[in-house]
């Protein structure tokens, strides 16, 4: 690890030296530490698998990354599956609000309150 952070710091050390001796104004540089830390995040278990889809509502829900249609064409092809093979299976197909890397707590309640799956991805 230690190892890891001198050779970032190196880089970092390299860039800004590079970046100010082109910009020849003298000004102040910024720059990021794009390093991560050590710390362990606390785990949260899976959830338990259904033992079957059948009767289930499953929740497609497009996290809004590669654009508006970049999801919602695979999700459509998946309900058609669904319709085909496991009929008895409701597919909602769901756009997050925000961007992708913003939480959309009303959604996760719908889910939990009316769904019993959900595929939470991208696609493009």
């Amino acid at each position: 690890m230690k190892r890891t952070y001198l050779f970032t710091s190196f880089l970092l050390l390299t860039a800004t030296l590079v970046l100010s001796a082109g910009c020849g104004t003298g000004g102040k540089l910024t720059v990021l530490n794009p390093a991560i830390t050590s710390e362990m995040v606390d785990r949260e278990p899976l959830s338990p698998r259904l033992d079957t889809l059948e009767g289930k509502t499953v929740y497609m829900v497009d996290i809004n990354w590669g654009g508006p249609d970049a999801a919602y064409s695979v999700f459509e092809e998946m309900t058609a599956w669904f319709d085909q093979n496991i009929p008895s299976v409701k597919t909602v197909i769901k756009r997050k609000a925000g961007m992708y890397s913003m939480d959309d707590p009303a959604l996760w309640k719908e889910i939990a309150a009316n769904g019993n799956a959900a595929i939470i991805g991208i696609s493009g």
